[in-house]
């Protein structure tokens, strides 16, 4: 896996809306966290069209992340929200123009399926972590997920233990592979599509919002039955938030779900990341070597700029 190069100060990133629309105000208010960090900001020409459900038509999506990888002052392109969408136009993608000019690349949630589409057909490297229009915009934006920031200034190794949130052991183990996921629903609607998710001795990060219990065990059993399950190396859950139930519920629900499906998999599975759809929201590479232990309770992910 390729990986981009690290930011610096005087850099230019870019903001695209490739999925769901954008409040404008919020993603103006988001602004001031990059240069206050000493980088230009460059909006995509389309980054406030509205076509209902998605941030414009599907080519003024792809327009603007294309005109973004391949302008040279763009040393980074952050997705200014999730929602819905990138599925519509993964095949879309010049993913020769992108392998050409390969840099780093941050969302979560529906951004999955770019995530996931851009590493297995570009072959480099892309980040899980905080939106810039529904994230760093909010009053519950905190330190921990400002940090995870820096990783793209000054690269070093991610070891997340439990100093930074308690973990909860399904499955015992301990396996190495490259770290791979993002959204759970998003994950599972590539199935069956030119970009579905390759999770051949990978450590796969789940996590997901707004699906009843039921739905994600839904999710998880086509995990199963689409033989996903046997293939992965191990299993980091992050966070779940389902409708109507309060966090102890919540956690109970999607925790006997998990059981069911992960407990005898005999390969590590921990639950209780901070990754995902809350606060804090641990930014982590996409493709990057990852090392998952249940004793100690750890993840370790490599770099992911150079």
């Amino acid at each position: 896996m390729y990986k981009p190069a690290r930011l610096s100060t005087g850099d230019t990133v870019g903001i695209i809306a490739p999925a769901g629309p954008v409040d404008a105000q919020k993603l103006k208010q988001a602004i001031p966290f990059f240069k206050k960090r000493g980088l230009h900001v460059k909006l995509g020409e389309h980054v406030y069209e509205n076509n209902g459900f998605i941030a414009g038509t599907d080519e003024e999506r792809v327009d603007d992340f294309h005109k973004m990888i391949a302008d040279p002052s763009i040393k980074a392109i952050f997705c200014a929200r999730g929602g819905y969408g990138t599925g519509r136009i993964a095949s879309m993608l010049d993913y020769h123009l992108i392998r050409k000019n390969p840099k780093i690349i941050w969302g979560y949630s529906d951004i999955t399926y770019i995530h996931t589409a851009i590493r297995q057909e570009a072959g480099f490297v892309t980040f899980h972590g905080p939106m810039i229009a529904s994230d760093i915009s909010s009053n519950h934006f905190d330190l921990k997920s400002e940090q995870s920031f820096e990783q793209l200034f000054n690269p070093a190794p991610i070891t997340y233990d439990e100093t930074t949130s308690p973990l909860r052991v399904i499955s015992k183990g301990l396996a190495k592979g490259p770290f791979v996921g993002g959204n759970l629903s998003v994950l599972m609607s590539t199935m069956g599509t030119p970009h579905e998710i390759d999770l051949r001795n990978s450590i796969l990060l789940i996590e997901d919002i707004g699906e009843e219990v039921y739905q994600v065990d839904g999710l998880c059993n086509q995990l199963k039955q689409s033989g996903k399950l046997d293939e992965v190396a191990g299993i980091v859950i992050g966070d779940f938030r389902a409708r109507n139930l309060d966090q102890t519920v919540r956690s109970e629900a999607f925790d006997s779900v998990f059981h069911h499906y992960f407990s005898k998999l005999n390969k590590p599975v921990v639950a209780g990341f901070q990754m995902g759809h809350c606060f804090p929201n641990i930014g982590v590479p996409l493709g990057t070597q990852a090392i998952l232990s249940s004793e100690p309770k750890r993840l370790h992910i490599e770099q992911g700029v150079k």
